[in-house]
């Protein structure tokens, strides 16, 4: 993995997704995220070639590919985990996990993320403001949408991470972004705009200036409202919500062959179909016990 500066104190290390980094000395940093269960040998390996040992992790939000290594360095080097409420308490326990992957069994959420399960050793208030961590000042931006408690933070270097909160240019063209609640995500996003940082770091996956961020964000938005409207598209008749996902599927060529796939394609449709339905696009009816979608037809509030 290479391990790029980006201003002052503020680096990124090129993983699946770009993990952040603030060196407190030459021999310990604050990680911004710890990455993937099966990148931790390689993570590992970047940090002991740089000299750098992990001696806390301020972390955006609880998924998978944020916080898998957590309670690893936490057992290893003693690292101390900072975590917002909402994400601390998904961590909590498997069953709590299943609420992050909705779709998937417990025994399947057990078998594959079972990682994720720790207890971290700092709580960020739920609140925009200062937060302190190993004696740095960091600031951090409340961002919920993407997940119930994600935070953007700022780097004393005045570095926005804004981990999931934002896509960069490169994956604009993303099928089914993930957001747990779209309407909160693009509130979110707006809030972004005013910071007026110097560089701003997606985790998937680039590094803006300050003056590409307003454009940026306006794509983000725009993506959003036009997989919305695709997906409204397909719905020409009353359909269930695993109906739709079908149609979608097949409208964005995801013809996986693997179940647990499956299950999360349509677990993203169904956060599409709720902001759909939640700003009038779409009503329900119900037909023998099971909920059907069907286009509105005086929709009161238009995405």
């Amino acid at each position: 993995m290479n391990l790029t500066q980006v201003k002052g104190n503020t680096w990124v290390i090129e993983a699946n997704q770009l993990i952040p980094l603030y060196k407190l000395d030459e021999k310990r940093c604050i990680l911004l995220d710890t990455g993937l269960l099966e990148e931790r040998e390689e993570l590992e390996r970047t940090l002991s070639e740089a000299g750098l040992t992990p001696a806390r992790v301020l972390c955006s939000h609880a998924h998978v590919d944020h916080c898998a290594n957590n309670r690893y360095f936490q057992e290893k080097y003693g690292t101390k985990i900072a975590l917002t409420f909402p994400e601390a308490g998904m961590c909590a326990s498997l069953l709590t996990l299943k609420c992050y992957f909705l779709t998937l069994s417990p025994g399947t959420v057990e078998r594959e993320s079972a990682c994720m399960v720790h207890e971290p050793d700092y709580f960020i208030p739920p609140n925009d403001g200062p937060f302190t961590l190993g004696g740095v000042r960091f600031q951090v931006v409340q961002t919920p949408g993407h997940s119930a408690g994600h935070i953007c933070v700022i780097t004393p270097d005045n570095v926005c991470y804004t981990a999931d909160a934002l896509l960069s240019g490169e994956l604009l063209n993303a099928k089914l972004p993930y957001n747990l609640s779209q309407e909160m995500a693009i509130h979110s996003r707006e809030k972004l705009r005013g910071l007026g940082c110097d560089f701003y770091i997606m985790a998937h996956r680039g590094v803006c200036s300050g003056e590409e961020i307003g454009p940026l964000i306006d794509a983000n938005q725009a993506l959003i409202r036009r997989r919305a409207e695709e997906i409204l598209s397909l719905v020409d008749r009353p359909m269930t919500a695993s109906q739709i996902s079908e149609r979608a599927c097949t409208r964005y060529q995801l013809l996986t062959h693997k179940p647990r796939r499956a299950l999360r394609f349509e677990r993203n449709v169904r956060f599409f179909i709720e902001f759909l339905a939640d700003s009038g696009r779409l009503s329900q009816i119900c037909q023998n016990g099971t909920a059907y979608y069907l286009r509105a037809e005086n929709p009161e509030n238009p995405t």
